[in-house]
């Protein structure tokens, strides 16, 4: 039984269908990537699997148990949790704060072992725990959206455009923790992301969308040798 299976899903915006029948599966203890072009469709499909918007047809299992009509709060609950685009940190509260905003769904009493299990991947927000996070960099930002939904206590991490306009040192470093968190806390990680190289050497398997459905699949390696996946993602500056 997969830990995550989206069978047939179609996701709306008003009458545009942006999620035209996707079937998508990850395993526990993979990290699976979800390349494709902007506006393909694929932050559509991470926030349909955490419920807002809701998938107007097909079917959303976790651990074998259905959540496509559940609240978002309750999904988490199950042991989901995303980052999302555009980091979406609160601007005004301390990197500690923001943290804790993170921890609101779990028992209190695990708190400051999460904390410092953040602070171990990420040493720089221990530095800034009492700074504001719209103070911040572009890339100390991305760590606190990555160390939010971490303590909420996932078992399946959503990771939507970790790399988005950060530099390539930075970049680096934010695919070294997801391969980190993976290999030793056991993390599952669904990853969308632009950067089609980093995602698929990371990644055991990967799935390439196109005009809301996917049109692709294979392992990272395979999907990184495919001629038209070179050529559209990772040939003319794209990779």
């Amino acid at each position: 039984m997969s830990m995550l299976t989206v069978s047939g899903v179609h996701t709306f915006y008003g009458r545009i269908e942006a999620l035209r029948g996707v079937d998508v599966t990850v395993e526990e203890g993979e990290i699976v990537t979800l390349i494709g072009a902007n506006g393909a469709g694929k932050s559509t499909l991470l926030m349909t699997i955490c419920g807002n918007p809701r998938a107007a047809a097909g079917r959303i299992a976790f651990d074998g148990r259905e959540i496509t009509s559940l609240p978002t709060h309750n999904i988490v609950r199950r042991g989901i949790a995303q980052s999302p685009e555009g980091r979406r940190i609160f601007p005004f509260m301390t990197v500690l704060e923001n943290l804790q905003m993170g921890a609101s769904v779990v028992d209190p009493a695990h708190f400051q072992e999460d904390v410092d299990r953040v602070f171990t991947l990420y040493p720089i927000l221990k530095e800034r725990r009492h700074q504001r996070g719209g103070t911040l960099s572009g890339g100390e930002q991305q760590m606190l959206a990555i160390g939010r939904a971490l303590m909420s206590r996932p078992r399946l991490l959503l990771l939507d455009e970790p790399s988005l306009g950060l530099a390539p040192l930075l970049v680096k470093q934010i695919f070294s923790v997801i391969a980190d968190i993976n290999k030793t806390q056991k993390m599952t990680v669904f990853l969308v992301e632009q950067n089609a190289y980093h995602a698929l050497r990371l990644a055991h398997r990967g799935y390439v969308m196109a005009n809301g459905q996917i049109v692709l699949s294979g392992t990272g390696q395979e999907l990184l040798a495919n001629p038209e996946i070179r050529a559209a993602y990772l040939e003319g500056g794209h990779g």
